[in-house]
């Protein structure tokens, strides 16, 4: 071949392969998960931890000869059924996880028993080996459940089905380890039925940790703000708000603002809302129906949505109750230094003037930022944390 013909050949030849190289994408880690990705394949390893797989071992679930349904399957033997749960006593931490990364968690299922106080059950969640959780939330209110009573939620990021079927789809991605603990404050045993899903592959440094905070103002100070966060130091991103609200007062409760304060803002915020009812993506005092007959209207959606109303009854249920959620999936909050969350709660009374009320206010916030985090105010106790 003559030397120019050659040299050609070999110019196609690094053309080539430098057209290949460039029209096949890089390998895919696992995450970021949706309908549009969901056929691209990858390398990413699935793993998932339950009471018949404590450990998420390959190929070691349903391996239990000991559990709680071992009594029910004694004509079958292993494989059948012989730990779909567990049993956590009175005052006792369960480790219902503790992986080896790099990785992510992609979805969690808890189904806690029915007699269980679900304010007396409280999630842990710690990233890396840290010391402190980054989670720290009652099993209800992580799930936008609060009140301890069935309302639908069907969203995105939280899904609660019939009945205490409770779902997470938040992305928790972790570098070395992470570990969930579940403990329970009351003073029965907890059974609890549970399934974290979670994959195993790299995870990109600009990936945030996922955290959450339980507070509860009950009732709130008189001309006070409720608190939903406070003290976050760090880069990240606000992406969730759920609240359990319960009236004190007759009468509209939803004319008060929340504020997010960025980044060394002061007295005033950078964002602050409408009122209550328009944060969670409702209008008007969620209300609708004729004059004569109006009612709150619960809603569920992939975003927003009150998805309980808890009406007096005449008797005991005397006081009106809310359980609102709204994720900022699509509009995350970012902050770079620091973050404030607040929210007034406010009515009306004569003359057309706000009424500043003291209801009885708990807030469960979600959000990325890098670690470590700040720490997390003294957790409330037993009698603290009760609803009834």
């Amino acid at each position: 071949m003559k030397p120019t013909l050659c040299f050609l050949s070999v110019l196609l030849i690094l053309g080539g392969a430098a057209l290949n190289a460039q029209q096949s994408p890089p390998a895919f880690n696992g995450l970021d998960m949706g309908m549009g990705n969901l056929a691209r394949l990858s390398h990413a390893k699935t793993r998932s931890i339950s009471a018949e797989n404590p450990n998420g071992e390959k190929g070691n679930g349903g391996m239990a000869t000991e559990g709680l349904g071992a009594n029910a399957a004694r004509d079958l033997g292993q494989t059948w059924k012989i730990s779909p749960a567990v049993k956590i006593e009175p005052k006792q931490v369960y480790t219902v996880a503790e992986i080896e990364g790099p990785g992510a968690i992609q979805h969690i299922w808890m189904s806690p028993s029915p007699a269980a106080n679900n304010r007396f059950s409280i999630l842990r969640f710690y990233w890396d080996g840290e010391s402190e959780p980054s989670v720290e939330v009652p099993v209800g209110d992580f799930f936008a459940s609060g009140w301890g009573r069935y309302g639908q939620v069907s969203s995105l990021a939280v899904c609660a089905n019939p009945a205490r079927g409770f779902n997470s789809y938040w992305q928790m991605p972790f570098r070395k380890s992470a570990r969930i603990t579940m403990e329970n404050v009351g003073a029965e045993p907890l059974i609890l039925y549970y399934q974290v899903d979670y994959t195993l592959t790299e995870v990109p440094n600009a990936m945030g940790y996922f955290h959450a905070q339980f507070r509860r103002s009950n009732p709130l100070p008189y001309k006070t703000d409720h608190v939903i966060l406070d003290g976050v130091k760090g880069w990240g991103q606000y992406v969730g708000t759920y609240m359990a609200w319960g009236v004190h007062n007759t009468g509209w409760w939803g004319e008060g603002e929340i504020k997010f304060f960025i980044d060394g803002d002061s007295k005033f915020p950078t964002i602050c809302g409408t009122g209550t009812e328009d944060y969670f993506c409702g209008s008007h005092d969620f209300e609708v129906g004729p004059e004569n007959a109006r009612h709150y209207q619960e809603f569920t959606t992939p975003y927003s949505g009150l998805s309980l109303v808890i009406r007096p009854d005449g008797l005991y249920d005397s006081q009106q109750r809310f359980s609102l959620y709204r994720w900022h999936i699509m509009d995350p909050v970012r902050f770079e230094q620091d973050l404030k969350v607040t929210i007034q709660d406010l009515g009306w009374r004569s003359g057309g003037r706000y009424l500043p009320l003291q209801d009885d206010i708990s807030s469960t916030a979600f959000w990325y930022q890098t670690e470590p985090h700040a720490p997390f105010p003294k957790f409330p106790d037993k009698d603290a944390l009760e609803v009834k």
